[in-house]
């Protein structure tokens, strides 16, 4: 057989165009970081000088565990601010560059009930004391250009208030009230406190920007995320807290507008290992979204390289891809930066590997290869809310757009390490295929121009949730132009008991159905396209 140029080149666009379909290349600019991390072994150091120096365009404090490093090598690899100072600093260090968490604001002023930590009272506090110990500290604290005030010091839930009418060490004239009063004197008293306490500072600081940890309109437990609806957690001000709203109970007040950026507190409080350790990421990106969509104050939210207890003696460091996500998502659900904190007793006589610290800074190096994108104007491209990602438990991905590109970060929390997943993306009519390889984090940058779809005309993945359903189940449908889809739902008998034709479009498709009156049990949800049958197993509960 002869040597045919001709039809070897047209077997290779053949398969180039192939593989291009198969979602196996991708027209993507500078996806592989031009540094490779090699981790640290060596205990309790950080190895700074092997990484590129680079800057981003966030605020990002630094807060951590320093191992004797007196030349501000932070400053140099992402991060905006110190709070945690070493050698010569702060005096060396421009205002600018300094950053001060600020704890013990109400628990610092000798014996008050609003410092005692199981009566958390607003009432019979000597307020007199308190403005001499905030005068004093802002006069001796080092200036800095963000301050965030640690007070912690409220009863957080309606049962928690109301159970301090029996207590003694409350006033009588409170006690009295009828408990709705009790309960609304006691948060707009606790408001007051709160924003005393920081219009004192700025008073003495002016200038300054400041926050207070986690007092945030959406504070909440990782546990009771899925329990409402993503349109509930955004539209219904009473999922929010009541620091942060007015007297009428909607987001602002006094408090509210006396801080000028928020900090929720996302701390990991579950290893990955742990049976909903694996939520994570949803957890991580609900806090900064929930707040975004109340709040247009800059989200700066505080994450942690520790599973969180921070009293315990044992609290172990993070896994490394989970902290490589953590310095990268965020700012593709709309955060303006990141607070890294450690509790400022470790490691003390601690020996650990701090590799986990290492894969943070790594995911903000390679975050910095596209800074350019997060400057100036850009459009986030957040196709399913982090909320509905832990109620599914499916691949998050997350983009940002600007001019005519593209910038997508992905991963798989949920995926074992050897395994690939193929993820779906799209913004308008541009998809694509992309393959996250075990829990890596993906950050690649593509062409909107680039109109080559990656993705076969087909239905590629069906979620169905709530599960059990009562009277509606939601659907979402992945697929690129996959036409029209046929719903069956269908029960253990065979028997159809509903049907009904979705209309899908390229990237994500979702829809509502409304089920009829059915028997409580097992059904099966099927999805069917000319070339695929997807089906989910579906509790009904009526």
């Amino acid at each position: 057989m002869g040597f045919n140029l001709k039809m070897c080149s047209g077997r290779l666009l053949t398969l180039l165009l192939y593989l291009l379909l198969a979602g196996k290349v991708g027209w993507a600019q500078d996806c592989q970081p031009g540094y490779v991390l090699n981790p640290v072994t060596a205990n309790n150091t950080i190895e700074w000088d092997k990484f590129p120096e680079f800057t981003l365009p966030f605020t990002v404090i630094y807060s951590a565990t320093r191992f004797g490093d007196t030349q501000s090598q932070p400053l140099k690899h992402g991060f905006s601010h110190l709070a945690m100072f070493s050698g010569s600093e702060p005096g060396s260090l421009p205002a600018a560059n300094r950053a001060n968490l600020w704890y013990g604001v109400a628990t610092s002023s000798g014996n008050q009930p609003w410092a005692d930590n199981a009566l958390r009272s607003p009432w019979g506090n000597d307020t007199a004391a308190y403005r001499a110990y905030w005068d004093n500290y802002a006069a001796t604290i080092y200036d800095a250009s963000i301050f965030c005030l640690d007070i912690e010091r409220m009863q957080r839930e309606d049962r928690d208030i109301l159970a301090l009418k029996s207590n003694a060490n409350i006033p009588q004239s409170y006690r009295n009230l009828p408990d709705a009063d009790f309960i609304s004197t006691y948060k707009r008293d606790m408001r007051w406190w709160y924003t005393e306490a920081i219009n004192r500072f700025k008073s003495k600081k002016p200038g300054v920007l400041v926050s207070s940890y986690s007092d945030v309109p959406v504070r909440n437990t990782w546990l009771n995320i899925t329990s409402n609806s993503w349109q509930d957690w955004t539209t219904n001000a009473g999922r929010t807290h009541y620091l942060t709203q007015n007297d009428a109970g909607q987001v602002g007040g006094s408090f509210y507008n006396a801080m000028d950026f928020l900090t929720p507190s996302p701390y990991y409080y579950y290893g990955y290992d742990h049976p909903i350790g694996k939520d994570y990421l949803s957890y991580l990106l609900f806090n900064i979204e929930a707040n975004v969509a109340w709040s247009n104050k800059p989200v700066i939210p505080f994450v942690w390289m520790r599973v969180h207890d921070s009293y315990d003696p044992d609290t172990p460091l993070i896994s490394d891809f989970m902290a490589e996500a953590t310095a990268i998502f965020p700012f593709f659900s709309g955060a303006k930066g990141l607070w890294l904190w450690e509790n400022p007793f470790f490691p003390g006589n601690r020996q650990e590997n701090y590799s986990t610290y290492e894969h943070f800074i790594y995911g903000l190096y390679r975050l910095s290869a596209f800074k350019n994108m997060f400057e100036g104007n850009y459009e986030l491209v957040i196709p399913m809310s982090a909320r509905d990602h832990m109620a599914l438990q499916n691949p998050v991905w997350r983009g940002l757009v600007k001019g005519s590109e593209i910038l997508i970060a992905a991963q798989n929390p949920y995926a074992a390490d050897q395994t690939e997943t193929q993820v779906l993306v799209s913004y308008q009519k541009w998809v694509r295929t992309i393959t996250l390889r075990g829990k890596e984090v993906f950050l690649c940058k593509f062409d909107l121009n680039d109109t080559v779809t990656s993705a076969p005309e087909e239905l590629t993945e069906a979620y169905v949730y709530p599960n059990a359903a009562q009277h509606e189940l939601n659907v979402v449908l992945s697929g690129a132009n996959a036409g029209n889809i046929t719903f069956s739902l269908v029960n253990l008998k065979g028997q159809v008991v509903m049907q009904k034709l979705l209309r899908t479009y390229a990237g994500e498709t979702r829809d509502a159905i409304t089920l009829p009156r059915l028997a409580s049990g097992m059904y099966f949800a099927r999805f069917s396209s000319n070339s695929k049958t997807i089906i989910r197993k579906v509790v009904v509960h009526q």
